[in-house]
């Protein structure tokens, strides 16, 4: 997903592509003019990591981890887990990264999903990270009314975390029945893109056919 809204991006942005796998953020950099890796731990970013990024347009938050389960099943550190990617991760990096958004007049999108809107069985942990995720992208937008910001809902898409999802279910991978990333990406590439006088604050996107969580 990530490297789907980089390549979205890159023909109008300079990019600094943040993740803790090297040779992937690499990969994606050889390929896009103007972009460089940015390996950190997205969960242990420290004010020394974000040190000589004093300007930023646009920050894109699509990391993220599941792990399925009945509440009963499931155990306190895959909800500490859960939390601390998709919740934690992405409020400290945006903490630290305020002074550089507020200085571009920036845009911060977060890749969501219909799970920030509907809780499903055995998708407790999961939902409910979502569902903070879209109570922080909330606040934001209220506490900083100088930045833009967004919430993508997307649908089952089909990324490597999807095939994750898929096993855990004990269910066929269908990757014809899901989003294609890059039309996430072009989601997230209409709301950046739209005119100065328009703030696009959330937008929901679904599969064509299929599950829609």
């Amino acid at each position: 997903m990530g490297a789907a809204v980089a390549r979205a991006l890159a023909p109008t942005h300079d990019l600094l592509l943040g993740g803790r796998d090297r040779d992937a953020l690499d990969g994606v950099a050889a390929e896009l003019p103007g972009a460089r890796p940015w390996p950190v731990e997205l969960t242990a970013v420290t004010a020394a990591d974000v040190a000589g990024i004093d300007r930023l347009g646009v920050l894109v938050h699509s990391a993220g981890v599941v792990t399925l389960g009945r509440i009963e099943e499931t155990p306190a550190e895959v909800w500490r887990r859960t939390m601390e990617v998709n919740v934690v991760a992405v409020a400290e990096l945006t903490r630290l990264l305020l002074p550089a958004l507020r200085a571009g007049g920036g845009h911060v999108v977060l890749v969501n999903s219909g799970s920030g809107q509907r809780a499903n069985p055995t998708w407790g942990s999961y939902a409910a990270s979502k569902f903070a995720l879209r109570a922080f992208a909330d606040a934001l937008r209220l506490e900083e009314p100088g930045l833009r910001v967004t919430t993508v809902y997307p649908g089952r898409v089909d990324t490597d975390m999807q095939r994750g999802v898929r096993e855990q279910e004990n269910g066929a991978y269908e990757p014809d029945r899901y989003l294609r990333a890059d039309s996430v990406a072009r989601a997230v590439l209409a709301a950046v893109t739209a005119s100065p006088d328009a703030h696009v604050t959330e937008i929901t996107v679904r599969p064509s056919a299929g599950p829609a969580n």
